[in-house]
């Protein structure tokens, strides 16, 4: 008997582009970073508990003028522990983490290709079907959250059109 097989999810992450941006995705080895950093538990409990293999990414550009969604990427390593939470050096650095018991996960994701057209917060707005979207409702912060299906099909089909 084969294992189940995981049913594809999708996920938006967001970046400042001044620190690490969709270009500098495109620019890594193989087009691959481990999506490090992260020091929210609801943020991590995503990466560590639902985010695998073969899930799909909108990768969003925060604090930037505009704000906006600006490529596809896809989770090619799952959950690990985020080793710059260990080296106090790191800008991510926590002394309370522990590599016998991590605190802090990551995972690696691969960029899959940009949008023909950036989509900013406005363009979203008042879409049919995005009501919910987490990344539209008033103070959401995560930089890691998750996207339906239905969403990633509207928003998907609103970057394609230059």
């Amino acid at each position: 008997m084969s294992p189940a097989r995981h049913a594809r999810r999708y996920w938006l992450v967001k970046s400042e582009p001044d620190c690490f941006s969709f270009d500098d995705l495109l620019r890594s080895p193989a087009r691959t970073t481990s999506w490090d950093g992260v020091r929210n538990y609801q943020a991590r409990n995503f990466m560590r508990d639902d985010m695998k293999r073969g899930d799909l990414v909108f990768f969003y550009h925060s604090s930037a003028e505009p704000a906006a969604i600006v490529g596809v990427a896809e989770v090619v390593r799952e959950s690990y522990p985020d080793h710059t939470a260990f080296d106090p050096k790191e800008e991510h650095f926590d002394p309370k983490s522990n590599p016998d018991s991590p605190t802090w996960m990551m995972v690696d994701i691969r960029a899959v290709a940009p949008l023909a057209r950036q989509l900013a917060l406005a363009d979203l707005r008042g879409v049919p079907g995005l009501e919910r979207m987490a990344l539209l409702q008033k103070g959401s912060r995560l930089s890691v959250q998750p996207v339906t299906e239905e969403e990633w099909e509207i928003v998907y089909e609103l970057g394609s059109r230059p």
